[in-house]
């Protein structure tokens, strides 16, 4: 009878909108298989439509992990994402199923599959609430060429408008004396990965990503921003930085428009999308691509996947 090889972990991966959670739930189906979320925003509670989370019934069908665990306030770093991603990986094996890491956010892809090293640091409040204040005075992005300047490999990794990002590893640059990205060290995957891609054109992608805001804007994308602060989060938290829900908040504080505000989140998140592919090349030889020109072809590429997946993880 064939069996999963152990220790096997499917990562599906690719850009914003180009339909990871559709495949990934046929192909978890179709293999008994669970899925562990690598989207750093779909963590929060109460950030469901801004952040495309799976909806209800796709839950229900498949167990899925590291969703909504978290409340907007309570910033998840790298670390602590890592360690419950390894811990839900190792549970999903202990099962007997089998792992599909699915979603868009290279750090969390990367640490995973590279089993990255992360610094120890814990965090210094202080010395963060400095380097907060300096970006304040001087601005993002003056701050984040001083990282530049220091770590230029860590710049690489860092767009110069996150500023939680930029701060904390100048924190950790001036806390260890080290380089932000010499204390990011490297060791063997502790599983077997088999690693898919999925990508469309960029004029497609575009598009589909035009139809995603304008469906997040009919399903309430401003009144999900606006019960979130009359939650009693702060327009400051972090989490509320991400694409969709900072727009919508300088609409509703009045200093955009709503046209603004849409036109702004789908401008900047095809920037975002075209950051995805410095983390997910198209010449990474650890990725096995598959691209899509229309939706039509869905069906085949999940059955282009399955017979991939079958050949490479199956002992007979």
């Amino acid at each position: 009878m064939s069996t999963v090889s152990k220790e096997v972990l499917i990562i599906i991966l690719g850009p914003t909108a180009v339909g990871k959670t559709a495949v990934s739930i046929d192909l978890a189906q179709r293999f008994k298989g669970e899925i562990v979320s690598a989207d750093s925003r779909q963590l929060y509670r109460g950030m469901d439509i801004g952040t495309a989370k799976p909806s209800t019934e796709e839950i229900q069908a498949i167990p899925h992990h590291l969703i909504d665990v978290a409340t907007p306030d309570q910033a998840w770093s790298l670390a602590i994402f890592q360690r419950e991603a390894y811990r839900a990986i190792d549970h999903i094996h202990k099962r007997g199923k089998l792992p599909f890491l699915v979603g868009g956010t290279g750090q969390y892809i990367r640490a995973i599959l590279e089993g990255w090293l992360i610094p120890p640091q814990s965090p210094d409040s202080a010395l963060r609430e400095v380097i907060t204040q300096w970006a304040e005075i001087i601005g993002p992005e003056a701050l984040y060429k001083r990282l530049v300047r220091i770590d230029p490999a860590a710049g690489k990794k860092i767009d110069y408008r996150n500023v939680r990002r930029t701060v904390r590893a100048l924190e950790v640059i001036f806390k260890t004396g080290r380089r932000f990205s010499d204390l990011r060290q490297k060791q063997t995957c502790r599983y077997r990965p088999l690693v898919l891609g999925i990508n469309r054109p960029r004029e497609v992608l575009y598009q589909r990503i035009d139809q995603r805001i304008d469906m997040m804007l009919d399903q309430g994308l401003v009144q999900e921003v606006q019960n979130l602060l009359n939650a009693g989060y702060s327009p400051d938290v972090p989490t509320l930085s991400a694409i969709g829900y900072a727009e919508i908040i300088q609409h509703l504080q009045g200093q955009i428009s709503l046209d603004e505000a849409i036109a702004l989140i789908k401008r900047n998140t095809r920037i975002y999308v075209r950051r995805q592919a410095n983390w997910f090349k198209s010449d990474d030889e650890r990725i096995r691509w598959f691209y899509l020109h229309d939706d039509e072809e869905d069906d085949q590429l999940v059955n282009a996947m399955e017979d991939y997946i079958r050949k490479e993880i199956i002992d007979v």
